[in-house]
């Protein structure tokens, strides 16, 4: 039997670190991060979820992530979870602020206007 550092060595040497920064708002033209939130958006399977509502909080999304796309998945995967939870099926973006989330993203400024 492995022992758990062996597991561990042998799991590490599988995988390789890809070291991603944030995703820009803009790109030129595109708006690239707004995209990804329409796509996972789309993956999501809430039924009282109204389709474009996490696109529309797009800036906020970003300013709240720090624009990482790691971070923006557990925010919409934990706030999905909880609509499930309290079975209002949808997200808001009271739902999104009540979700705390890794501490690079915590510790980046989090937008203080109207929420």
């Amino acid at each position: 039997m492995q022992s758990l550092a062996q597991r561990g060595a042998q799991l590490a040497g599988r995988a390789t670190l890809v070291d991603c920064g944030p995703l820009p708002a803009r790109h030129g033209k595109r708006e690239p991060f707004r995209d990804v939130i329409t796509d996972i958006e789309n993956a999501l399977d809430l039924h009282h979820h109204k389709p474009g509502t996490l696109p529309a909080h797009a800036p906020y999304l970003h300013q709240r992530t720090a624009g990482r796309i790691g971070s923006l998945t557990r925010l919409i995967r934990q706030a999905a979870i909880n609509a499930i939870h309290d079975g209002t099926e949808r997200i808001t973006k009271t739902t999104l602020d009540a979700v705390k989330l890794d501490h690079i993203a915590e510790q980046h400024n989090r937008p203080t206007r109207n929420r």
